[in-house]
């Protein structure tokens, strides 16, 4: 499987009235073509600097991001992101928020093969009746599946998501988590998320990578996750090494977040 994002030696300082903070420091990292990569780390670690440096919405102190070995010196259409929060625009329906992406990254599909595209993606994660209402309409859950929605409708090539079901309950998380699941199982875009839920990275993920707590959080260990795909949540659940890799994690998140390790 070969390396098609890589990030060598990342480092971000931020200034602040006490001084330089070193939020990450010699980050190293490398995805695979079509893989479902997870950053897992508490909250306040880095994971989110990382992902925006990936994203090319903030640039890096030191170190480099490369895609098929360029350097990402800023967004690209190869690249959509999906936040916390949904960020639709309030006074466009589910479906204009859609298709004012694809017009930005498609400026030469008509109207109606625009349209046809943004049905598509609502559709493709479960939320086709909501086209026509206003965010504002919509549960958070739904606006966060528009949202995913938007995101692929561009056809990017490398999907970031910055915990995006964190502000959602238990069930509507649940739900979301399988909807991304079977949307990737079947277009296998590369992933790179960032999340602080255990359960959900272990789901979710090919591998996991570790990161240290800050300030100058790095990666620390990278695991890869055995299930077999496609998967269900209960038979991962049941698979006789879920609870020895969860445990595995819970101690380095509790007992070994200053250690490093190298990129793989």
């Amino acid at each position: 499987m070969s390396v098609t994002l890589e990030v060598e030696g990342l480092t971000k300082t931020f200034a602040t009235p006490a001084g330089p903070f070193v939020a990450v420091e010699d980050v190293d990292v490398r995805v695979h073509d079509g893989e479902f990569a997870c950053l897992l780390g508490h909250s306040g670690c880095g994971k989110s600097t990382v992902l925006s440096i990936v994203a090319g919405l903030q640039c890096a102190t030191r170190g480099r991001v490369r895609i098929d070995g360029a350097e990402v010196t800023g967004p690209g259409a190869d690249r959509a992101v999906v936040f916390q929060a949904p960020c639709l625009l309030p006074w466009l329906t589910a479906r204009q928020n859609v298709t004012l992406a694809i017009r930005q990254a498609s400026p030469q599909l008509t109207r109606a093969e625009r349209r046809a595209r943004a049905d598509h993606h609502l559709e493709l994660v479960g939320v086709a009746d909501a086209g026509r209402q206003l965010p504002g309409e919509l549960s958070l859950g739904t606006q966060q599946c528009v949202s995913l929605a938007r995101a692929l409708s561009v056809e990017p090539r490398f999907l970031l998501l910055d915990e995006p079901f964190s502000m959602l309950d238990s069930l509507t998380r649940f739900e979301l988590q399988d909807i991304l699941l079977r949307v990737w199982e079947r277009n296998r875009k590369t992933v790179l998320m960032v999340t602080h839920d255990v359960d959900e990275a272990l789901y979710l993920a090919s591998r996991l990578l570790l990161m240290t707590d800050g300030p100058s959080a790095r990666v620390g260990e990278i695991l890869s996750v055995p299930f077999p795909r496609p998967r269900e949540r209960t038979a991962v659940l049941e698979h006789s090494q879920y609870y020895e890799l969860h445990g595995r994690v819970i101690d380095f998140l509790e007992n070994q977040a200053g250690q490093s390790a190298p990129a793989a």
